[in-house]
């Protein structure tokens, strides 16, 4: 089961735990002349739908690395229907560049009877409109490593080759337990199931508050992709995770560490200005009819406490280590100002 697909009338099996479908389309996109799907400017397009928290770190990496010149983006709507993301917030409901109005026909284009979930990120081959990979997890790394000769001035390093180690330790540890955790407490099929997930989950988050209380990022004293990572699932746990999955031991702001920490990221160039709360409340509570079913959207919670002071420069370092922050986000790219924290004050 994926969370984020084509399966929208259908999350939670009675009587079950979640268990995530992570069969992806491996391929990658590669910075050999002769691979398959070669690292070139202006050929792939990626499709990230804001709503989405594996998609929002595609957006987040891309912008860190100054990527936006040679990897164009569409972005869908925050809803979907059962069949897959719709771009129906582009005139006439159809993506400028691709010229399709779902991310279905992107991935029929490729394999016409492609039997699993149409989820986000996806990266288009634009020429020929079909999809090349929905491996997340994969995107991300690649955008760091194999599309390195087209990062922007003082772009951060995400994957330090002296932490790498420790730091897929850690990644391994914020996926099966964070990142997919909330969703193992939202789509829980019983009460045992759910539990069990929110037990391991705050497990988790005690043992990375723990980990925060001494130092300003997860490895150390700069920003890496286990920081991206852990973010995207922070910023929406109190205006979706908390109620609607049910994840209610605390909220976030209870959390000296975390919430400073998330504050921390949300106030550096290349976080907070990707994240558009509205478009992740109405995703949650619209598309996922079986755990709210009257598709009624909450109006909290007060978000202004995003922007307030977080205090973790005391514990020194510099978010992009020896690089620079992104400049402004590109135009036609910005998040309305009355989607961000920024709307509460």
């Amino acid at each position: 089961m994926s969370d984020d697909s084509s399966q929208m009338n259908s999350y939670v099996a009675k009587g079950e735990a979640f268990d995530r479908d992570t069969n992806y389309i491996e391929d990658r996109i590669l910075a050999d002349p002769d691979s398959q799907w070669p690292v070139e400017p202006g050929r792939y397009r990626l499709i990230a739908a804001r709503a989405c928290p594996w998609a929002n770190r595609t957006i987040i990496v891309r912008r860190l690395l100054g990527l936006e010149d040679v990897i164009s983006i569409g972005m869908p709507g925050p809803t979907h229907d059962a069949r897959s993301w719709t771009f129906d917030l582009d005139p006439g409901g159809v993506d400028p560049v691709l010229g399709i109005e779902r991310l279905q026909q992107a991935f029929f284009a490729r394999f016409p009877d492609y039997p699993r979930g149409i989820t986000v990120p996806a990266m288009v081959d634009i020429a020929s409109g079909a999809v090349v990979t929905n491996d997340f997890p994969q995107i991300t790394e690649d955008f760091s490593s194999q599309w390195k000769q087209y990062h922007r001035a003082g772009a951060p390093d995400l994957w330090p080759e002296e932490s790498r180690d420790e730091m897929e330790k850690v990644m391994r540890l914020i996926y099966t337990e964070i990142n997919n955790g909330v969703y193992r407490c939202g789509f829980a099929g019983s009460q045992e199931a759910y539990e069990a997930a929110f037990d391991r989950l705050f497990t988790a988050l005690d043992t990375i508050e723990e980990r925060l209380s001494h130092s300003r990022y997860l490895m150390g004293g700069s920003i890496t992709e286990a920081d991206v990572r852990l973010f995207t699932t922070l910023v929406r746990f109190d205006p979706v995770y908390f109620g609607h999955f049910k994840c209610n031991r605390q909220t976030l702001r209870d959390f000296e560490n975390l919430w400073g920490y998330a504050r921390d990221l949300y106030q550096t160039p290349g976080f907070g200005d990707t994240v558009d709360f509205t478009q992740i409340k109405q995703h949650y509570y619209i598309v996922h009819v079986d755990v709210n079913p009257t598709q009624v959207v909450p109006k909290g919670p007060d978000l202004s406490g995003w922007l307030s002071p977080h205090g973790r420069e005391k514990l020194g370092g510099s978010p992009f280590g020896e690089g620079t922050a992104p400049g402004p986000v590109r135009a036609g790219e910005e998040v309305p100002e009355e989607h961000t924290a920024a709307a509460w004050l």
